[in-house]
């Protein structure tokens, strides 16, 4: 670099700085600033010989980090100096923990270290298992939560900036992103956070979707900021004559929500209506917040009709994140659904800022913080190492973003869950020992099986007895992650017990028959009993699943066993011998894999049934080779967080010689011939084969599932299109 751009450049990081202090949130004292000038001397020199991906100078990353720190989630000048130095100790030898301890002290040190240990997390991905890392990381909030939140706000910043990136990299980022980050910071309360985490997770891994709503979210910009002016105009002179202090801000929808809308309703982006919110936020003082909420609510619903099934109220019993306010859906203006957010600022700032905001508005006499509540209950279930790993962040993530009920205790005590929590979840969220002796519910008074779903407002009693203990079906009955762990553990416990008699009583037949009990026998009669571990085989010698008949079975064929085994592991594909090499590569090799296009057996998941056509990769499984899976399929993200080692690339090259399976669901009005006119097109317009055909109708109205033979994706795309056109039919969309 010239010394012309060098200095350019140290102007623009002495910008970034100053910006910094300016945006900051919270009001920093003469000794936060010294603080964090510390923090931001020590960074620029740990960083010096330091370029990102893009060119760029290094700091600008702990720069842009402190700032999201500092203005989105408004931390203090600690979380402000420690975003700042959060990759000094990684990059840098000459600094240490004990350096950051001595320059900054025990707080700040304590949470570098904790990004610091996350960072390092190896990325083996022979072994991989990125879940373990995530659990690994998870731990972290044991230590301090703020470490997690500074790490959300580096991978926001890391997502902000990855078009430098290679695509493979991209997509394993945001797959990650979606999967673990912006559940994360849904709960914490950072949802501005959360919805930038999820759009930028959205553009890298289905760029085309997320393109093709944006630019229509644009066209529509302006017939929404009308629309919101005419809402706005109804109500503004009753507000007005109340004598209250507000503003009215119009919120369009993510592009995520309005993706996963369009796939869960099965609509066009036209048909989603509620494409923004309304927000009305007024000031008040705390003692009349919920007073003027009501009235506000009051004054909307004189001028336009509330739909009363779509009533929020967490104004009287908050998210468990903290979040306050009333939600209310309303027919506004052209007769179309809103919905209206009514807040204060107080709650606002909480909406937006999360954990920091709820802490600025706390009372020191106040009753613990849901945060502290949530992090304290979730320290048992961080701390089961006996989970599998994939399961345990499986579990974890759905109880990050489900969402909650309010129930009540026999004494009427409410109780927040995530929805489809059961008698048994909320037996182990009152204490462990309540849900081990577990024997029935009761639910509003009413005996209930304990896979019972429970419904907000339910009021909930827990039967008890000593002699109660958890079985195996108990697992498909909890869905919180705190009680499927204390369950698993306790399964486990009995299963060991059981396992280490079926050991010695396994040695003691196996002597009869003369082999010895070592590790090689263990593994022989693992493989000879299709079982996954040693415990399996134990456990079922113990409750006698593995009988003297089966033992003697096994020891007649245990001298050819190892051919057999060898013959079980390599099993290789069957060319017909009359077939050339040229006929196979035009008419059966629909996919190439990876960079250097590949021709490879494949089979096609189940979970979304890949045609050719739809953007797809590949992923390498343990037992069945290679599945291939669409890029929008409902595993995609998990495999492509979890597993991203064994994800290739993959693309149709020919797809013409091929007939494939596809599924299509039509729902509309009956009306009579409807079914042969279906048919009709299908099979005499069309030429499509049909596999099988089933319709129900109720009341007028029908719901139908159609199974098809197509080429590729072009013939079903017109397909359905051509179905839509026909009198009585509403919906049509491929399952």
């Amino acid at each position: 670099m010239t010394e012309e751009a060098i200095e350019i450049e140290n102007k623009a990081i002495a910008k970034a700085y100053k910006e910094l202090l300016k945006v900051s949130y919270q009001t920093l004292t003469a000794d936060d600033k010294k603080l964090i000038r510390h923090a931001f001397e020590v960074a620029v020199d740990a960083h010096k010989d330091q370029r990102r991906k893009s060119g760029e100078a290094y700091i600008f990353h702990p720069i842009a980090v402190a700032k999201i720190v500092a203005q989105e989630i408004g931390l203090d000048a600690t979380s402000i100096a420690a975003a700042l130095l959060h990759d000094v100790v990684e990059d840098n030898p000459n600094y240490t923990i004990a350096d950051m301890e001595q320059l900054f002290g025990e707080t700040v040190a304590r949470i570098v270290d904790g990004l610091t240990k996350i960072s390092s997390l190896k990325k083996d991905m022979d072994v991989s298992l990125q879940a373990e890392n995530f659990r690994k990381m998870l731990l972290t909030l044991n230590d301090d939560v703020r470490v997690i939140i500074i790490k959300i706000a580096d991978r926001l910043h890391n997502m902000q900036t990855m078009d430098s990136m290679r695509s493979d990299k991209q997509v394993k980022i945001a797959s990650e992103t979606l999967y673990i980050y912006a559940p994360l910071a849904h709960r914490i309360g950072l949802y501005n956070i959360k919805t930038e985490l999820e759009d930028l997770g959205l553009k890298y891994t289905e760029p085309e979707v997320y393109n093709d709503i944006a630019e229509k979210m644009q066209e529509s910009k302006e017939e929404q900021d009308a629309y919101i002016k005419s809402f706005s105009k109804v109500i503004e002179k009753s507000l007005n004559k109340e004598g209250l202090s507000y503003e009215i801000k119009g919120r369009p929808k993510s592009i995520f929500s309005i993706r996963r809308k369009m796939v869960k309703q099965g609509v066009s982006f036209e048909e989603v209506y509620d494409k923004f919110a309304i927000r009305i936020i007024f000031k008040s003082d705390l003692d009349n917040e919920k007073f003027l909420a009501w009235k506000i609510y009051s004054v909307v619903t004189d001028h336009f009709t509330p739909n009363p099934i779509r009533l929020r109220d967490w104004i009287s019993s908050p998210k468990s994140t903290g979040y306050e306010a009333l939600h209310i859906t309303v027919v506004g203006p052209k007769s179309r659904w809103v919905e209206v957010q009514i807040r204060s600022e107080r709650m606002n700032e909480i909406a937006e800022k999360g954990y920091a905001a709820h802490y600025k508005y706390k009372n020191a006499d106040d009753k613990e913080d849901n945060l502290d509540l949530w992090i304290n209950r979730l320290q048992e279930a961080l701390e089961n190492n006996e989970a599998d790993a994939v399961d345990f962040v499986e579990q974890f993530k759905l109880n990050l973003y489900s969402k909650e009920i309010f129930v009540f205790s026999p004494k009427g005590d409410l109780k927040s869950l995530p929805k489809g929590a059961t008698p048994l979840d909320f037996a182990f969220s009152i204490h462990t020992e309540v849900g081990m002796k577990t024997r029935g519910a009761k639910v509003n008074g009413k005996l209930v099986p304990l896979s019972h779903e429970l419904q907000s407002g339910d009021r909930v009693e827990i039967l008890t007895s000593e002699n109660a203990k958890p079985n195996a079906n108990w697992l498909d009955y909890a869905t919180t992650a705190r009680a499927r762990s204390k369950i698993k553990s306790a399964l486990n416990a009995h299963t060991k017990e059981i396992a280490e008699e079926g050991k010695e009583i396994l040695r003691r037949k196996l002597k009869q028959l003369k082999i010895t009990l070592n590790e090689k026998s263990i593994n022989e009669l693992v493989s000879y009993f299709k079982l996954k571990t040693s415990l399996d085989l134990f456990y079922r010698v113990g409750i006698g699943t593995i009988d003297n008949t089966k033992l003697k079975a096994y020891a007649s064929s245990r001298s050819n066993m190892f051919m057999s085994y060898i013959k079980n592991k390599i099993r290789k594909p069957e060319t017909p011998k009359d077939i050339n090499k040229d006929e196979i590569t035009s008419k059966y090799d629909m996919l190439v894999f990876g960079k250097e296009e590949e021709r490879l057996d494949y089979t096609h998941a189940n979970c979304c049934n890949p045609i050719p056509g739809d953007k797809v990769f590949g992923f390498v499984t343990v037992n069945d080779g290679i599945k291939v899976h669409k890029k929008n399929c409902p595993n995609a993200v998990s495999l492509q967080s979890n597993y991203a080692y064994r994800i290739i690339q993959a693309k149709w090259i020919d797809s013409s010689q091929r007939t494939y399976t596809s599924h299509i669901r039509l729902s509309g009005i009956d009306n009579l011939g409807l079914v042969n006119d279906i048919t009709s097109l299908i099979s005499e317009n069309l030429h499509v084969n049909m596999k099988s055909l089933s319709f129900s109708s109720d009341d007028g109205i029908f719901n139908g599932d159609i199974t098809v033979e197509v080429k590729n994706q072009t013939m079903l795309k017109n397909l359905m299109e051509k179905l839509k056109k026909i009198n009585g039919i509403d919906k049509v969309s491929r399952v």
